[in-house]
Formats: C-alpha cells, sequence, structure tokens
C-alpha cells in the first residue's frame, strides 16, 4: 500500500470519526423533542380545538341553504354523507340571511379544526365565522347564491395543503399545546 493511499484512508477514517461524534452530539443535545410548552389561556380567551379531523366521520355538519335553490341542502347534504361526514340538520338557514358568495362556515372553539378541513372542500372561499360562546362541536355549513360543488378528494388535499395550519380565531388559545 502507498503513502497516498494510507494517508487518504486515514483523512477519511478521521472525518467519519468526527460526523459520528457531531451526530452523537447533536442527538444528545437535542431539545425540541424535550421541550414542554406550558400554556394556559390568558384572560378572556377559550381553549380552541386546531387539531385537524383524521376522518371525515370525526367532522359533524349540519348543512343549511341561504338561496332560492330549493332542495340544495339535501343535495350537499348526501354529498357529505357519500364523502362519510357525520351530517346533522338539514334545512333552510335558521338565521335566515341570505348569502351571496360560495358558503358559510359557523363553528366554536371545539370544531375549529374541522372548519379548516370543511372550508378546503370549498377550495378555501367559504367565509369563517366563529362564536366564542358556541359549544358544539359541528360545523354549520351555510351554503351561497355562488356555491357550485364540493371539490373532489385530491382538490381538497391541495387547498387544504394551500391553506395551511387552522389559524387560532381571535379571542380563542390553542387547546392542542402541550
Amino acid at each position: 500500500m502507498t503513502f497516498a493511499r494510507i494517508r487518504a484512508l486515514a483523512i477519511v477514517g478521521v472525518l467519519a470519526m468526527a460526523a459520528l461524534v457531531f451526530v452523537v452530539v447533536a442527538i444528545a443535545q437535542d431539545r425540541q423533542t424535550h421541550t414542554n410548552i406550558i400554556q394556559s389561556c390568558p384572560n378572556g380567551a377559550v381553549a380552541a380545538n386546531l387539531k385537524l379531523p383524521d376522518e371525515p366521520k370525526d367532522i359533524k355538519v349540519n348543512i343549511f341553504n341561504a338561496t332560492d335553490h330549493a332542495g340544495l341542502a339535501g343535495e350537499v347534504a348526501n354529498e357529505f354523507k357519500g364523502r362519510k361526514f357525520t351530517v346533522g340538520q338539514v334545512g333552510n338557514d335558521p338565521l335566515g340571511k341570505r348569502v351571496d358568495g360560495t358558503a358559510v362556515l359557523r363553528y366554536g372553539p371545539k370544531a375549529v379544526g374541522a372548519a379548516w378541513v370543511v372550508r378546503a372542500y370549498f377550495l378555501n372561499e367559504a367565509d369563517l365565522q366563529f362564536d366564542l360562546k358556541r359549544t358544539d362541536d359541528v360545523v354549520d355549513v351555510v351554503l351561497g347564491a355562488g356555491y357550485k360543488q364540493l371539490a373532489t378528494a385530491t382538490e381538497m388535499r391541495q387547498a387544504l395543503t394551500q391553506a395551511g395550519a387552522a389559524r387560532l380565531p381571535e379571542g380563542a388559545c390553542d387547546a392542542t399545546a402541550h
């Protein structure tokens, strides 16, 4: 073996040992996996569930029609049922407000993550209306005059990716932080 080859092997060996030591030290010094976030809600704030539900069956929706198109709520409720959502009330908007846009999603602190997923089925065009005082975990879907159809599963995933993580509504704090 030549001296140049021995020197090259020695250098590679030293670099491999240095890399191994660096990795071991980095893993041992890592504080991200051991961090405890202690967070409590400030006065007046309500704990909100930002976790996105794993399955559509975990999302409860009421479907309301705020248009002149008779039977629209029933049609859309059937589409949500076909996508395995848990559908509750179906009918005309109990608030009687006309919606000119695609849809309005009304929800409370327990349904923030669920509303984020439902919004993706409207390609992030549905208006979000958060109610601090609401105590249920249901998302009210109020269909508007601009509604055309629900997104496909692929379109929904793309819209959800574009929207990013669920945003904390004003007056709420993250209940999922630990």
